[in-house]
């Protein structure tokens, strides 16, 4: 296939460029800066000259462009914001970015639109020892009469997966990734990363997925996904931040802190590291994409 791939040079685009060449499909990669062209371009990618929230640059760099395929993997998580609003940067790259991305979809001809979502999608809160399907409900706000700090993020996912789904030009698929691990994320294990605080009794238990098990099952879903469906990519084990974080570091230190001060230096961590209970099935994934994690976070 003939694919643009928006995101090529973030924590899964790097990996999934690689993926998608090794298995002979030929890459179209966005490239805002120069140095982000010369990037994919030594990754065997071609470069597009073009910035997704510019609406009528983005569609003139595509012109006259073919495409079978648009995966958008574009995200602003390098480091996590003490609060979360409706105009973060990775919001209005799942809100204004679909649409302007679905739009090139339609000049290049592509019938397939693949849209990076995560399962957070299900719900900030404890959801005890039982594992989520794509069945459950998806686009769970916060508990509580006030609006929380998570609740942006939810909306942000729901606004990108619904775009993807209501599209009439295109198969939409919604990829519901766990928490991302390994090199370029918050839990990188690269010496000399920094190191992300967790909590000191090791928090909640999350549903994780490695960068480039994340790019495989990418893949998969390419090629043998349906359109108008989700898919739980999560690794097979769920494990608390704790145990990530020392998973992660392989051995280093970790930054621990008290419940009181995670929640008072960045709220939106003590919604999701201390609030959040989260397992999720990745059974539909594997049965239905032929796709195994091979990195347990653990």
């Amino acid at each position: 296939m003939r694919i643009l791939l928006a995101g090529a040079t973030g924590a899964i685009g790097t990996p999934l460029t690689r993926v998608l060449t090794d298995a002979g499909h030929q890459v179209l990669a966005l490239a805002r800066t120069e140095s982000s062209a010369r990037a994919v371009l030594a990754a065997g990618c071609t470069p597009v000259r073009a910035d997704a929230l510019d609406r009528e640059g983005l569609l003139r760099a595509v012109d006259g462009l073919a495409a079978d395929a648009v995966v958008h993997q574009l995200t602003a998580l390098r480091a996590p914001s003490r609060r979360v609003a409706a105009d973060n940067p990775t919001n209005v790259l799942r809100v204004r970015g679909s649409a302007n991305l679905l739009a090139a979809a339609r000049v290049m001809g592509a019938e397939r639109f693949l849209t990076q979502s995560l399962v957070l999608g299900y719900g900030y809160r404890d959801h005890g020892s039982r594992f989520l399907t794509e069945e459950d409900p998806f686009g769970v706000y916060g508990e509580g009469p006030r609006p929380t700090a998570s609740d942006h993020v939810v909306t942000g996912l729901i606004e990108a997966e619904q775009r993807a789904f209501d599209a009439p030009h295109v198969a939409g698929i919604a990829l519901r990734y766990g928490l991302f691990f390994g090199p370029g994320t918050w839990f990188d294990p690269t010496p000399g990363s920094r190191p992300m605080p967790v909590p000191l009794g090791g928090g909640g238990v999350m549903s994780w997925i490695h960068v480039e098990d994340a790019a495989t099952g990418t893949l998969a879903a390419l090629e043998h996904g349906r359109g108008g469906e989700a898919y739980n990519l999560v690794a097979d084990a769920p494990a608390t931040f704790g145990d990530l974080a020392t998973y992660a570091r392989r051995g280093r230190p970790a930054l621990r802190l008290p419940a009181w001060a995670l929640r008072t230096a960045v709220p939106y961590l003590g919604e999701l590291m201390l609030d959040t209970t989260l397992r999720v099935s990745n059974a539909k994934a594997t049965r239905a994409l032929r796709w195994t994690p091979r990195h347990p976070p653990r």
